[in-house]
């Protein structure tokens, strides 16, 4: 239930006092603590956050101010404010202590893990090839900094403000509840909206939100948005809504029959970040609980074709580009012909892109049912790249080093030998040209060139 107007002076003193001020005059527990009433005579000077936070289930359960910013000395981020002992940050920790099972079920998510990418070639992109500062509101904004508290209790600014995902905070605890529930209505509604995912998930290397818009069930959403009850305290689908999913519901609500989770990789089967795509663990079951959201508007014979197209394509990926490209570049260094340092050769760029670009647009693609990120800016330019940079350079890089024995390696390994590539070597199949042109004739009256 939202309240209605701002919170007055006197609404305050009387909430201090011990009385209900919403909407009953009779004596009722008070709505919010002494504490809190003496952080809102303060900060009503910034009313955007006092508003937020009146409008929130937070309000209705009495939980306010210093509920969630009261601190221990102990804490590493504890500063006396006031007369009060506060921290800034409310950690998953903190949110941990009225809302456990959803804390722990973030801790040991996928989510919680994000920062841990910083230490990896993404990081080495981030901070060596571009600069600390395109870090600090690039990279960490989403993955998440190690929050530095400064002698004086202050939060240093160089990794605060943030609300990455994957924020390491003073107390040890990583993520922010925030980063999905935005301060300070903390609301499921909004936390329900693929807008809220947007933040992260979308650009060159990991277009969710983009493949989602594409999609049919982005199509449904934005036509069907204002019925599709995401106020709903529960919100089950096929029960409290049934025109379109959001992220939601596929990743974390509840159905019929399983739960609501805050761990969004249980109902993920396939690694599709990877340079090459593998089964996550215990796959199957995350499988089954994917395919329970899938039946709560779909039959089962549309969810099995599905997902056996789905794994039809990642084996295509894996098998005709991510591993040849990735053993292509492997021999390229043991033989000496590119160096073994990251991005100093054209070579690494273009593998590069070419899996954690091309190869992650393609699989989300394919997985979120967008097919003009599975196709033209999936697969399509992962072969662009393959055949066209990639065995190009190599080839040119073996004759510079002297060794064109290397190249030829190459071709007979992963290309001669594979007739998924023979037209690269061979050129197009006389049989297969004149099939498509008897397709077009017979289909649209046509004559193909």
């Amino acid at each position: 239930m939202k309240r209605v107007g701002r919170l007055t002076l006197m609404a305050l003193l009387l909430a201090a006092a011990g009385l209900c001020f919403a909407g009953n005059a009779s004596a009722k527990e008070p709505r919010i603590s002494k504490e809190t009433a003496q952080c809102l005579d303060c900060h009503e000077g910034m009313p955007g956050i006092v508003s937020q936070w009146e409008d929130s289930a937070h309000w209705n359960a009495g939980v306010g101010c210093y509920e969630c910013h009261k601190a221990d000395k102990s804490d590493p981020d504890a500063m006396e404010h006031y007369g009060f002992q506060v921290a800034v940050i409310v950690s998953p920790r903190d949110c941990g202590a009225c809302h456990p099972r959803e804390a722990a079920e973030q801790e040991a998510s996928h989510h919680a893990k994000a920062g841990d990418i910083l230490n990896t070639k993404d990081g080495l992109l981030g901070q060596t090839i571009g600069g600390e500062p395109a870090v600090a509101v690039g990279c960490r904004q989403c993955h998440g900094s190690i929050v530095k508290v400064r002698e004086d209790g202050s939060l240093d600014p160089a990794t605060w403000p943030n609300t990455g995902i994957g924020r390491i905070n003073p107390d040890g605890s990583k993520g922010t509840c925030s980063a999905c529930h935005t301060r300070h209505r903390f609301s499921k509604e909004q936390a329900r909206q693929p807008e809220s995912c947007g933040k992260c998930h979308l650009g060159p290397d990991h277009p969710q939100k983009e493949v989602y818009e594409e999609s049919k069930h982005g199509i449904l959403y934005r036509a069907f948005k204002d019925d599709l009850n995401m106020d709903h305290p529960k919100w089950i689908a096929g029960e409290d809504y049934y025109d379109a999913p959001t992220c939601a519901t596929c990743h974390m609500s509840a159905t019929p029959n399983q739960g609501v989770t805050h761990d969004v990789g249980t109902r993920l089967s396939w690694n599709l970040r990877a340079p090459v795509s593998k089964r996550t663990d215990n796959w199957q079951q995350k499988l089954d609980s994917m395919k329970d959201v899938c039946s709560a508007c779909h039959s089962s014979p549309f969810v099995e074709g599905f997902y056996q197209q789905l794994d039809a394509f990642i084996g295509l990926y894996n098998d005709k580009f991510a591993v040849p490209a990735k053993e292509i570049r492997d021999l390229l260094m043991e033989e000496g012909v590119i160096s073994k340092g990251n991005f100093d050769d054209e070579i690494d760029w273009i593998y590069w892109e070419l899996w954690h670009h091309e190869g992650r647009r393609a699989r989300h693609g394919a997985a979120m049912s967008g097919p003009d990120y599975a196709w033209w800016h999936g697969i399509y330019d992962m072969a662009k790249a393959f055949y066209n940079h990639l065995l190009p350079k190599a080839k040119e890089a073996c004759e510079k080093a002297g060794k064109p024995e290397v190249y030829e390696k190459i071709l007979a390994k992963y290309i001669d030998g594979r007739p998924e590539h023979q037209w690269f070597t061979k050129g197009f199949d006389p049989k297969r040209i004149e099939q498509i042109k008897k397709y077009y004739k017979e289909r649209y009256n046509q004559d193909v060139k």
